[in-house]
């Protein structure tokens, strides 16, 4: 039978950073909140963030999870998910009189201000994303047309735009980094005139734990990516590392660690999407420690230190005044 433990004193590398973002924070925080001030049950619309340990967490709480509204009771209170809403979902819910809480992500919502001034200014909007991903879904709502979703640089070969004087993109906040450069790269050079956001709309949590990868890759043999399979950043942070040359598997729960991963390994990498808690990611260090690896480093990184402030209607009352 085939040894399966480690090398001798093999090493886990932590990424820095790595784990929760502060929209993810506030998100879960808002839901906790709520559940708090007002009980059981909170309706949350969709996954408030794409982690099924956060997901089981709340639920077990009071939160209960829902597709669409009409699954929530009229005059009852409602979470916006950290992915953001079309228009039609806001109206849908101001119309049956619920009570909700938008936990959107700020960094989502500039985006959504981003389409609403092109749309108003005349532009078509091309919009970079993945298809059926929840903040695809709110962005492109955020207008009644005149946006068109490209996934791949083959996408924008085959893209057929109004007029090409009068358009403008944005981009999911979530993606790959490289490879939204090259999809960009291949927009201006059909569409000299294109207009791009004022700041690049891929949020300073992506960014960086993808640069964490990067330092990370070089030093170790295997990549752990803790995250769920529906988390779009959790994947772009295994396919990164599988890019770098460096095998990447995805975990959400310890017993998924297989042992063959890390057999004969020296040095383990260990990272953590923006939506996975740490909590998590310290069970699956245990668990390769159960494995045979004994070491843990974490590496040089970013210390991230942004926060966005919470809803009015779950403030303290000391700092709602």
């Amino acid at each position: 039978m085939p040894d399966l433990t480690p090398a001798p004193n093999a090493e886990i590398l932590m990424a820095q950073p790595r784990g929760f973002c502060a929209g993810v924070d506030r998100a879960i925080e808002i839901v906790e909140r709520a559940l708090e001030r007002f009980g059981a049950p909170i309706y949350v619309r969709h996954e408030i963030v794409h982690n099924a340990y956060v997901v089981a967490d709340l639920r077990r709480k009071g939160a209960v999870f829902v597709r669409e509204l009409d699954e929530v009771p009229a005059g009852a209170t409602v979470i916006f998910s950290a992915h953001g809403v079309s228009r039609e979902v806001r109206a849908d819910a101001a119309a049956r009189g619920l009570h909700v809480f938008d936990a959107t992500c700020p960094l989502v919502t500039k985006v959504h201000v981003e389409v609403g001034k092109m749309r108003a200014e005349g532009c078509e909007i091309v919009m970079i994303g993945h298809r059926g991903h929840p903040e695809v879904e709110g962005t492109m709502g955020q207008a009644s047309g005149g946006m068109l979703l490209v996934e791949s640089v083959a996408d924008v070969a085959t893209l057929q735009v109004a007029d090409p004087s009068r358009l403008a993109y944005v981009t999911q906040t979530t993606l790959s980094v490289d490879e939204t450069r090259e999809i960009v790269a291949a927009l201006k050079a059909r569409f000299a005139q294109i207009r791009e956001p004022k700041k690049q709309d891929i949020c300073y949590a992506t960014q960086n734990r993808q640069d964490a990868v990067k330092f990370m890759a070089p030093q170790v043999e295997v990549v752990i990516v803790v995250g769920s399979p529906n988390s779009s950043n959790s994947n772009r942070l295994r396919e990164l590392a599988e890019r770098l040359g460096v095998p990447a598997f995805m975990v959400d729960a310890p017993e998924q660690v297989r042992p063959e991963w890390i057999a004969g390994k020296r040095r383990i990498g260990l990272t953590a999407g923006a939506s996975a808690p740490e909590a998590l990611a310290q069970s699956i260090v245990d668990r390769l420690r159960e494995l045979g690896a004994r070491q843990v480093r974490p590496l040089d990184g970013i210390e991230e230190n942004m926060a966005f402030p919470l809803p009015r209607g779950l403030l303290p009352a000391s700092a709602a005044a």
